[in-house]
């Protein structure tokens, strides 16, 4: 049998991570469970990961800032777990680059589901010669890409404008700019957008694209309220209109 995977649960709730380790473990999962982010960075050093599930809130930095560092860091899947469960948290949790998100109290099979599709999905894009999650998290580089006199650093995730300065961008903009860069001068709907930048399917009230589409323009373009890069087709979706290159 083939192994399904390793799990790392980061939750200070005791009960949901032995639920959780009990429940996945019978699915032949590997399990990993810890309560915070300084246990989590000590465990991404020495075991192979290749889900996280992450609690929102928790004792000293917050699961936000830790899926920021994981998107910064890696490309290991995340799923985010709240127990607040309004739209703003939601769509917080995917702008800092989380592939899917569940409220509390949740269904445990309904969690071993989205873990199932996250896995397939990111299994899919490696199969199809998209980095893997190990090998980002062991620092693999694949080269830059220029644009518009822009370059990217994809190993290190790094942007850097035409006069050569370097420019933050998070892990989800990055993911963003890499699914225009892969289809320069391509109309790119939202879905299709989601898809190509984290492997997942668009939901009823996910708007991310739009808030990353917008950063971006403010760090790119010349005037962002008048795009040339990065424009909008009416009913259409987004275009990068130019070329890219690749060193």
């Amino acid at each position: 049998m083939n192994d399904p995977g390793h799990i790392l649960i980061v939750d200070d709730d005791p009960e949901i991570c032995a639920l959780l380790k009990e429940f996945l473990g019978r699915q032949g999962f590997g399990i990993t469970a810890v309560g915070d982010g300084t246990a989590l960075r000590e465990i991404l050093g020495k075991a192979d990961i290749d889900l996280v599930v992450l609690d929102l809130m928790l004792p000293g930095e917050d699961g936000l800032s830790l899926c920021r560092h994981l998107r910064e860091t890696t490309r290991l899947p995340v799923i985010m777990l709240t127990a607040m469960g309004d739209e703003t948290d939601r769509v917080a949790g995917l702008e800092m680059g989380a592939d899917d998100y569940l409220a509390k109290p949740f269904s445990a099979r309904e969690l071993l589901a989205r873990i199932k599709a996250v896995l397939r999905r990111t299994a899919d894009r490696v199969e199809s010669g998209t980095q893997s999650a190990a090998e980002t998290h062991k620092g693999t580089s694949h080269g830059i890409l220029t644009f518009a006199g822009w370059a990217l650093d994809t190993g290190r995730r790094q942007l850097r404008s035409p006069d050569d300065v370097l420019v933050e961008i998070t892990g989800g903009e990055f993911d963003l700019l890499m699914a225009f860069l892969r289809h320069p001068r391509r109309i790119l709907n939202r879905d299709q957008l989601l898809d190509f930048a984290r492997g997942r399917v668009a939901g009823p009230f996910d708007r991310t694209i739009d808030v990353h589409v917008g950063r971006l323009r403010r760090k790119l373009e010349v005037d962002p309220k008048n795009p040339e890069l990065i424009k909008t087709v009416r009913g259409g979706g987004y275009v990068l209109t130019a070329g890219v290159s690749a060193k």
